[in-house]
C-alpha cells in the first residue's frame, strides 16, 4: 500500500457532489460524529479502511481495537497516510488524510492501552470506508 498518497483537490462544490451532507460536515468541516453512533466502532472484520472521501487506504483492520471510547479506534495508520497537527486549543493533536485533507479525528498518546505504539487513534465511522480482505 502507498506510503505516499497522491494529493486529492477539489473545491468545496465539488465535495458537496460527492459526500453526504454528514460526511462533508466531517470531513470537510472537522465535524465529530455522537459518540457511539459509528457504524465500524464495534466492528472487527478483516480487512482495510480507506478514507471515505478520496479512498486512500489509512488502516489495516489488524491496527484496529476497543479501546472503549465510542469510536472506531487503531493504534496506528499506514505509513505517510494520516498527518497531525495540534489543534487550536494546543490540547489534542487532529488526524486527517494524508492525500485530501480530509477530517479523520484525532490521535492520544500514553492512556495505557495494551497496543504496541501507545496511541490510539480516535476516528469518525463516517470518515472511513471498510474493503473486506479478499
Amino acid at each position: 500500500m502507498a506510503s505516499n498518497p497522491i494529493p486529492v483537490e477539489k473545491s468545496e462544490e465539488e465535495w458537496r457532489a460527492i459526500l453526504s451532507p454528514e460526511q462533508f460536515h466531517i470531513l470537510r468541516q472537522k465535524g465529530t460524529e455522537p459518540k457511539g453512533t459509528g457504524h465500524y466502532d464495534k466492528f472487527y472484520d478483516e480487512g482495510v479502511y480507506k478514507c471515505a472521501g478520496c479512498g486512500t487506504p489509512l488502516y489495516k483492520s489488524t491496527t484496529k481495537f476497543d479501546s472503549g471510547c465510542g469510536w472506531p479506534a487503531f493504534f496506528e495508520g499506514l505509513p505517510g497516510t494520516i498527518n497531525r497537527s495540534p489543534d487550536p486549543d494546543g490540547r489534542r493533536t487532529e488526524i486527517t488524510c494524508a492525500a485530501c485533507g480530509g477530517h479523520l479525528g484525532h490521535v492520544f498518546k500514553g492512556e495505557g492501552h495494551p497496543v504496541p505504539t501507545d496511541e490510539r487513534h480516535c476516528v469518525n465511522s463516517v470518515s472511513i470506508k471498510f474493503v473486506p480482505a479478499p
